[in-house]
């Protein structure tokens, strides 16, 4: 089975690392230490493994970077002031807390009480605002940055071309489609979302040029459901039931690999899609703030 229509996210990632160091020497230069500060509350083991690949990405890159462990019961007005303390700090340029937040805790007052300027994860309403005005200044957040990165750096037209984006859900399947449809050189997408309520799932996608898979569902996207021009995006992160692995589990994505590669013209793996994206994209939007901060 050939593998030639692979969109490679490590290599596209590594490319906009470099990008990413050379503003950061620049900066340095100037007497400015890049700062990212990671919040994460409880124990959650994927959120341990996610916070820890960045805080290596970003020791790569020479970012200073902190992480703020808080207690799973921790009340809402304690994290609130731990944000307020990291907003007045002007050594921390970037804030991004993991998800998942505590049940106890209302997320959307969590990201709101975040400084726009330090919100590098793009969910600030102020930004969320911003990616769905066009606003070039917004920070968009990252994964769905990450995917409009991975279809420019791989040739694929966006002008004009049919998208389906699979899921509507406020972190990658709203975003995706406001970026994707802006009057802008590199977007002018015509954007078809599909949801758990949509009808005729199916035949959206086998119109698609390009499917963005970001639904949560495992190996949902089928090869009966693309055609054979169609590029393919897979966002999905899924843990299903494996004997054959030693936890007894494996991590999938949204689309059926096996089947659905042979058939399409171009296609993200999982992993090494869009999850080293999305780290890259926290990157850059780190250096932008600090940029943005030190003017």
């Amino acid at each position: 089975m050939s593998l030639s229509n692979l969109i490679d996210g490590r290599v596209i990632a590594e490319q906009l690392h470099g990008e990413t160091s050379q503003r950061i020497v620049s900066l340095s230069q100037r007497g400015i230490q890049v700062g990212l500060a990671f919040v994460r509350v409880g124990e959650d083991p994927a959120s341990q493994v996610y916070v820890g690949m960045k805080e290596k990405t970003a020791a790569r890159l020479g970012v200073r970077s902190i992480t703020h462990v808080l207690p799973e019961q921790v009340s809402q007005a304690e994290l609130l002031e731990l944000i307020h303390r990291l907003n007045a700090d002007p050594s921390v340029h970037g804030i991004l807390v993991q998800a998942p937040i505590p049940r106890q805790i209302d997320s959307a007052q969590i990201y709101s009480a975040v400084c726009p300027r330090k919100d590098v994860d793009g969910f600030h309403p102020m930004n969320v605002g911003k990616v769905l005005l066009g606003d070039r200044t917004a920070f968009l957040p990252c994964t769905p940055a990450g995917v409009h990165e991975l279809l420019l750096r791989s040739q694929v037209s966006l002008a004009g071309a049919e998208v389906v984006v699979l899921g509507r859900g406020n972190i990658v399947g709203k975003p995706m489609a406001s970026i994707l449809m802006q009057k802008s050189p590199h977007a002018n997408a015509t954007v078809t979302v599909c949801h758990s309520h949509s009808r005729h799932v199916a035949e959206h996608c086998r119109r698609a040029d390009i499917i963005i898979a970001a639904i949560g569902v495992p190996l949902f996207l089928k090869e009966d459901m693309v055609r054979a021009e169609s590029v393919v995006i897979d966002v999905g992160v899924n843990r299903i039931a494996d004997s054959t692995a030693k936890t007894g589990t494996r991590l999938v994505g949204d689309v059926d690999f096996i089947h659905v590669q042979p058939k399409v013209r171009k296609i993200t793996p999982n992993p090494g899609g869009v999850g080293p994206m999305t780290i890259a994209m926290l990157m850059r939007n780190t250096v932008t703030a600090a940029e943005n901060l030190s003017r």
